[in-house]
């Protein structure tokens, strides 16, 4: 088919095809920019979590020295977070979940360990979306996926694991609160490790459904938290059975333990 004033011929098609194209290039840039923001919050994440294992007590306010370490991590988070929030909105929360999943799941897990931290206690997703979307436009708003948001709190149970260690190593005794959020001493009976217990069973428990994803890396997760429910038993065995002979700088036995990482999932 040629033009009416003799140009070369087109086709009536063409439109519809570069309209195609468009929305090709326009899907391509967006899940290029959720996997980018997903490894900038996964690494600013990795750090907050690195930083928050200096903590020596369990139950009150971050130090500030940490917290000023942490902060900048948080504010590329909140950003990175920002600049993807329109890429994520109705059925394209859904489109690009895949793309974005790693970095909320290691953003779930810095979080909720910091939280524990602080209350020993697990924040609820709604509270840690709500953290999440703080001074967020409405109509921009990113939601947690129940998904991201348990498979965070199973690479928290590692956080858990060696923090308690630590404390065990450096301060001779299983963590637990000693003050409530007022600084009144409390008569508290959990302990890191029963906090751990606890929160295995009540992951071991739950429904994977029927997304393939979400059972397939749920079930390999729960396996590495019971190992380390596993490593903090034994080193707590240890510390009570030879805690009268502990050498200064005593660390706890942990040799025959599987060295495999939650994060690796």
């Amino acid at each position: 088919m040629t033009s009416n004033d003799g140009g070369e011929g087109t086709s009536p098609y063409m439109s519809i095809f570069e309209g195609f194209r468009n929305e090709l290039d326009q899907h391509h840039d967006r899940r290029e920019r959720c996997i980018k923001a997903s490894r900038d919050i996964t690494a600013a994440s990795k750090k907050i979590i690195f930083a928050l294992q200096r903590v020596r007590t369990l139950g009150s306010v971050i130090p500030e020295n940490i917290s000023r370490t942490t902060q900048p991590y948080y504010d590329t988070i909140y950003s990175s977070f920002a600049a993807v929030a329109p890429d994520l909105q109705g059925l394209n929360a859904h489109r690009y979940a895949r793309n974005i999943t790693g970095g909320l799941q290691e953003y779930m897990e810095a979080i909720s360990f910091q939280y524990y931290l602080e209350k020993q206690e697990i924040i609820t997703r709604e509270a840690a979306e709500a953290q999440l979307n703080q001074g967020m436009q409405v109509e921009a708003r990113i939601a947690i996926g129940v998904e991201d948001y348990i498979l965070g709190l199973y690479d928290m149970t590692g956080e858990l694991m060696r923090f308690a260690i630590t404390n065990m190593a450096t301060v001779g005794g299983v963590p637990q609160a000693r003050h409530d959020g007022d600084g009144a001493e409390i008569s508290n009976t959990r302990t890191v490790l029963s906090d751990l217990r606890e929160l295995s069973f009540r992951l071991e428990t739950l429904d994977s459904g029927s997304d393939f994803h979400f059972a397939r890396d749920a079930s390999k997760k729960l396996v590495v938290t019971k190992q380390s429910v596993d490593k903090v038993e034994r080193a707590v065995y240890g510390l009570l059975i030879r805690g009268s002979e502990r050498p200064k700088g005593w660390m706890p036995d942990l040799s025959d333990a599987p060295r495999e990482e939650i994060e690796g999932f």
